[in-house]
């Protein structure tokens, strides 16, 4: 199998990890098992290597105006070691990725992005920079980054630092952690819906940290986790993924995420006129939660019908492991989505009853 190494591969080989083909990387899918992995994550704490994610330093004394100009979010309203989620869209309005934006100070910034848009996103970055004093520097070959989540997650990273983690808000950083004679940047952030940490370090030091984290974790269980439970874990907390819920034609407003574009922040941003323009003219289609009545489990690109008319297409759907029923995500008719609602999911040539819900499936 063709594909970029992680300096974790060798680990996850050893751990039994079921290596796939990701975003041009080779990376564990599960271990023991997604189920498993992922009940883990919701009931003590799982540990993901996601060095694939590209990492970008921002600086410059232009720094924070430029990324409010990318950025749908409000970005310079971001106080220092504050982690804002933003968009970068096209002028239409679809979505070039999403992304966490770290702000260390108004001239130093920090970007993490999805690992299969990195070359997309750096070159979006640099065609807009000329008339902004900023240095864009992609630094994502020699920086790791591994993901420990779930109610366990600050109980296990607090044996291997003296920083306290319960001082650590959500959604902000700390630098110069020392994780075990380790020097980290640390951010209470993560794509689960649980509680947890990422934690961003060099090449060289991610194995050190990789064991010390599974020795601190061993009298909670701690559990090596893969992609499955990753995707798993996300959906069921309403997180998106791009290319399924948000993509260059799925905007975040159609995709459900208004509140992470600020169409009334004083600066222009790219796609701003025309996403104003569709929010004031009224959406025709939406990202709604759905459950399934009939049995089935619904996939990724099923076709959503109602009154034997098609209305969409599902963008994830799993058997949900901590709900244990059959449950996904639908763009479909604006007209469509009120809760208990009933339309049909195309089911290998056959269509099964579903109903519109919250997609908030997690109740936290």
């Amino acid at each position: 199998m063709e594909g970029k190494k992680t300096p974790l591969y060798d680990e996850h080989v050893k751990l039994g990890g079921k290596i796939v083909n990701y975003a041009g990387w080779l990376l564990p899918v599960q271990y023991e098992g997604l189920i498993p992995e992922h009940n883990a994550v919701r009931n003590s704490a799982g540990v993901f290597d996601v060095s694939h994610m590209g990492t970008v330093d921002i600086t410059g004394k232009d720094s924070a105006i430029f990324l409010d100009y990318l950025m749908t979010n409000d970005i310079s309203k971001a106080k220092d070691k504050q982690i804002t989620y933003t968009f970068m869209c096209y002028e239409d309005g679809g979505v070039v990725d999403d992304l966490l934006v770290y702000k260390y100070n108004d001239e130093r910034f920090f970007l993490v992005i999805n690992a299969a848009n990195v070359e997309k996103d750096l070159e979006w970055i640099n065609s807009h920079k000329s008339k902004f004093d900023v240095e864009v520097k992609d630094v994502s070959d020699n920086t790791c980054i591994l993901a420990l989540q779930g109610p366990s997650a600050q109980k296990i990273l607090q044996k291997l630092t003296d920083t306290d983690l319960s001082e650590v808000k959500f959604f902000f950083l700390e630098e110069n952690v020392d994780v075990n004679g380790v020097k980290a940047m640390i951010s209470r952030t993560g794509y689960t819906g649980e509680d947890g940490f990422e934690i961003y370090v060099k090449n060289e030091d991610v194995v050190k940290v990789w064991r010390d984290l599974f020795e601190a974790g061993k009298e909670y269980d701690l559990k090596p986790t893969g992609l499955g439970c990753r995707d798993t874990l996300r959906f069921e907390a309403a997180l998106p993924l791009y290319g399924n819920e948000i993509s260059k034609d799925i905007n975040p407003l159609e995709g459900g995420f208004k509140f992470f574009v600020k169409l009334k922040k004083a600066s222009d941003f790219i796609g701003k006129a025309s996403l104003t323009k569709q929010w004031e003219e009224g959406l025709k289609r939406i990202v709604a939660g759905f459950e399934m009545i009939d049995r089935g489990i619904p996939r990724e690109g099923y076709e959503v019908y109602k009154d034997g008319k098609k209305i969409g297409h599902v963008t994830t759907g799993y058997m949900s492991p901590t709900l244990n029923k059959s449950i996904g995500n639908a763009l479909i008719s604006i007209d469509e989505t009120e809760l208990g609602n009933e339309i049909e999911i195309m089911i290998r040539k056959r269509t099964a009853k579903a109903k519109i819900i919250n997609k908030n499936f997690l109740k936290k």
